[in-house]
């Protein structure tokens, strides 16, 4: 539910928004519901848990949202690198722009230059703000496939998704430790323990995990032109070879000035986890009520495998095998 000094503020929620926003509340105490990681409950809606904030972002979107064929949408699975695809797919869709010596990545966090697409559509309850930022637009979002309207998913839309994967092993133990920074201070420590079971029964913040990436996945063995789906660990590993995919994804392929004067290499060194974790602005560890985190909280290790510092045997086994009955018959494989 983030908000930005890079957009501006917005008018009252006009009446057909106001209508989606009341059938949302009239909703909302119909659904199935369980404790929330960190605050608020959360709703088993359309097959996901999803935070209220997220169902209202939801709703809005599909009712009232205008989709064009510049439209880029970045999605993930909350703590399978957000912030990072954020940056990546800013700094190459700006790579014209502006000077890698003086980029907006080394004045505002990620969060701060990619719109959270849900959460700032709940907070101001208006369309017209999103309708009226210049193309190309570019929007961060959690909510799963399915969730949005078939304007934005189906063949006759050219707006695009780019989606990150991730070892369900790390991201359980990255979204465990993020939990813990954004839980209320009255409330205990989430264990270990805890959180490993509710995981694996999909109960957590957009859960299914499984369920969110094959989502995307089918998507963009469907309509490859419309969905890119990114592996963390594929980028961790060929991070050029995947940011010129990225690009020629995007519309926007490198040119051969730009392969000869290392554009592609400034991108990967400015988006890096040891780049942007760096930045002053993103050592702040100031919080407020509209992000309860500071900026530093969207930065740990970044590594592939901090796991094996994490679960038992046990923990690990279980994941594997939920992974491979959740994968099963579907063609994708994670390695």
């Amino acid at each position: 539910m983030e908000t930005s000094k890079f957009f501006p503020s917005v008018e009252i929620p006009n009446e057909g928004c106001q209508k989606t926003l009341k059938n949302c509340n009239e909703l909302l105490p119909t659904l199935p519901q369980s404790k929330a990681w960190w605050f608020d409950q959360l709703f088993q809606y359309q097959g996901f848990w999803i935070p209220s904030f997220g169902i209202r972002g939801s709703m809005l979107i599909n009712d009232h949202f205008k989709p064009r064929s510049t439209d880029i949408i970045v999605a993930t699975f909350p703590k399978c690198g957000t912030t990072w695809l954020r940056a990546l797919v800013f700094s190459i869709i700006n790579r014209n722009s502006f000077d890698f010596s003086d980029h907006p990545l080394r004045k505002a966090n990620p969060q701060e230059l990619v719109l959270f697409f849900e959460g700032y559509r709940h907070k101001y309850g208006s369309t017209s703000f999103v309708d009226g930022l210049p193309s190309p637009r570019l929007l961060s979002t959690h909510l799963p496939y399915s969730l949005f309207p078939t304007r934005m998913t189906d063949d006759t839309s050219a707006c695009r998704f780019v989606y990150f994967y991730r070892d369900p092993k790390d991201v359980f133990v990255s979204k465990w430790h993020f939990a813990n920074k954004l839980r209320p201070k009255e409330l205990p420590p989430l264990s270990l323990e805890e959180a490993f079971d509710l995981f694996c029964k999909g109960v957590s913040e957009y859960g299914p995990f499984w369920d969110h990436g094959l989502g995307y996945w089918e998507a963009s063995v469907e309509s490859p032109k419309k969905v890119l789906f990114l592996k963390y660990e594929d980028v961790k590993k060929e991070p050029l070879g995947c940011v010129r995919k990225l690009a020629g994804f995007l519309g926007v392929p490198f040119t051969p000035e730009e392969e000869n004067n290392e554009t592609v290499a400034e991108i990967v060194r400015l988006c890096s986890f040891e780049s942007l974790s760096n930045q002053n602005v993103n050592k702040s560890q100031t919080s407020s009520g509209e992000r309860p985190v500071g900026n530093s909280d969207f930065f740990r290790k970044g590594e592939v495998g901090d796991w094996v510092n994490h679960l038992s045997p046990k923990m690990v086994e279980k994941l594997n095998q939920i992974t491979e009955q959740k994968l099963q018959g579907t063609g994708f494989n994670f390695d």
